[in-house]
This record gives structure tokens, C-alpha cells and sequence, in this order.
């Protein structure tokens, strides 16, 4: 992919790309209820920013800049917006979030009723074990590459991952006093996803284990921050980029980073761990980090 391309113009492009991959991602031979699967098309076709699956192609051709590596990455790029969505669809949920509207459209159980919206992100979380497997049979990624990435999504993904992210927001609505407690939130419900992505990409770029740890601490720093740009955006957002109500968190009696610090401090926050992203990156030594550099600074900006 071009060089030349500006960083919200990469990711568009990628994200079109990783569109078209998730069209054919669940084979049209298989026997699945019809129902079933035009639940998990209409979430995965929501749109979005695909910001997941454009970390893990992004994270793969930076370590030593090569574009077939980001090729070859592409069904772990599908599992993980497979998850993200998974997540999404049930967090939508009246037993959770209860929300009306995704993206701009009705959320899943609102067109297809609870019981199938459930079992669509079912479906969708164990497609995405699936489809890192054909990174190696179909793409040619080692399979104890793969082997790795599947283990590493079990953990980011699961009990002490994403899933206790979520647990510990349901369990927070109850009162979250500090600041260390909405932190380990985020950074599970959020963040552990997008440090999954770029370890993702990275093991199938061939980085060592230095920069691993270094992209790691970029993951880290970037998904906190990109939660708390959300906590902001829900106070001061349009409603129309963001495709969902405002206020939402204030409605629901959420505790959020504007409301523990302010505003202007969460603001100074998101700076600050953006920062933090960046020297992690350049610490990195990877051959090709600009387009994840460039990423950081998008997202510290992005208004949706």
C-alpha cells in the first residue's frame, strides 16, 4: 500500500480491504440457519473503523516492511473485528448496556430479537479461532505462530482479558471510587484487544522478543487512551459521527474519566499516554513504524 497515503486515507483503504475479506470469512458451503447468519453479517457489515483488524495488518508490515506479511495476517485481522463485534452485539444487550442503536443502525437484538443476537456473537466468537487457523493453512504463517496467537487471544480476549473488563464495568455500575478501578476497567474492556492486535501483527511480521514488549507498551498506552477519547467524545461527541446517543455514560450513571478528573484533565490524559505510545513505538526499532505512529496521532484527534 502506498506510502504516500495520508493516515485516515491508510485507513480507510485497510479498512475496505478487511470489509472484503469479512464477506467470504464464513464459507458460503457451510449449513447455517439462515437466520443465524444474516444476524452475523448485519453486525459485521455495521461498519466501524475496523480500527483492530488495520492494528494487526499495520503492526505486521512495520516490523520489517513487508506487505506480504499484512497479506498474510488478514484472517487474524478478520477474527479479531469477529470478536470485537462478538462483544459489541452482546454488550448491546438489554441485560447489559440495553442500547437501541449501533453505528447508526439497531443494534442486533433489536432486529433479530435477544435469543438469536446472543447466539450470533457466540457464533462469531468461536468463527474467530477458525479463522486464525487459516492463517496458517491457507496463508502460510507457521503454525506455531498461529498456535501463539490463538493462546494470546484466549487470554486478552477472555476471564482476565476483555471479558473481565466487562465484568468489572457491570460490577463497577455498583460505584467505582477511584481512579485505579475505572483504569483496570478500561484497560481490559478496551485495551487488551488492541494490545492483541498488534502482537498479532507483530508475531506474523517476525518481531523479536524486544519488540514485542516495546509494541506491547504501545498497545497499552494507546488503548487507554483511546477509551478515555471515548468517555470524552460521549460528553462532547456528535451524535451523527458517532452514530449513537451522547450522554449515554451520564445517563447510566457510568463513573468515566471526565467525571473522576474533569474534562480538561482527561484531555491532558489522553496526550499524555499517547506520548508514552509513541516512545514505546520508537523504541521499537521496527523498520517501518510510521503508519502506527501516525495511527497514535489519528486517534488522540479522531472526533467519532
Amino acid at each position: 500500500m502506498s506510502e504516500a497515503l495520508t493516515t485516515q486515507q491508510y485507513i480507510s483503504q485497510t479498512a475496505a480491504e478487511v470489509e472484503a475479506a469479512l464477506k467470504s470469512v464464513l464459507p458460503a458451503n457451510w449449513d447455517v440457519p439462515a437466520q443465524l447468519r444474516e444476524s452475523m453479517g448485519y453486525s459485521v457489515d455495521a461498519g466501524g473503523k475496523r480500527l483492530r483488524p488495520v492494528l494487526v495488518l499495520a503492526a505486521a508490515e512495520a516490523i520489517q516492511r513487508n506487505p506480504a506479511a499484512a497479506k498474510a495476517a488478514m484472517p487474524v485481522a478478520c477474527a479479531i473485528e469477529m470478536i470485537h463485534t462478538y462483544s459489541l452485539i452482546h454488550d448491546d444487550l438489554p441485560a447489559m448496556d440495553d442500547d437501541d442503536y449501533r453505528r447508526g443502525k439497531l443494534t442486533n437484538h433489536k432486529v433479530f430479537g435477544e435469543a438469536m443476537a446472543i447466539l450470533a456473537g457466540d457464533a462469531l466468537l468461536t468463527h474467530a479461532f477458525y479463522s486464525i487457523v487459516q492463517s496458517a493453512r491457507v496463508n502460510g504463517v507457521p503454525a506455531e505462530i498461529a498456535l501463539q496467537i490463538v493462546e494470546e487471544l484466549s487470554v486478552l480476549a477472555g476471564a482476565s482479558g476483555m471479558v473481565g473488563g466487562q465484568a468489572a464495568d457491570m460490577l463497577g455500575e455498583q460505584g467505582v471510587t477511584s481512579i485505579e478501578q475505572l483504569k483496570y476497567i478500561h484497560q481490559h474492556k478496551t485495551s487488551d484487544l488492541i494490545v492483541f492486535s498488534l502482537r498479532a501483527g507483530a508475531w506474523i511480521g517476525g518481531a523479536t522478543a524486544e519488540q514485542l514488549e516495546r509494541v506491547t507498551e504501545f498497545g497499552t498506552a494507546l488503548g487507554l487512551a483511546f477509551q478515555i477519547q471515548d468517555d470524552i467524545l460521549d460528553l462532547i461527541g456528535d451524535e451523527a459521527k458517532l452514530g449513537k446517543k451522547t450522554n449515554s455514560d451520564v445517563e447510566q450513571h457510568k463513573v468515566t474519566y471526565p467525571f473522576l478528573i474533569g474534562l480538561e484533565e482527561s484531555q491532558m490524559e489522553v496526550e499524555r499516554l499517547t506520548d508514552v505510545a509513541k516512545q514505546a513505538l520508537n523504541q521499537a526499532e521496527l523498520e517501518a513504524p510510521a503508519r502506527l505512529f501516525g495511527i497514535a496521532d489519528y486517534l488522540m484527534k479522531r472526533d467519532h
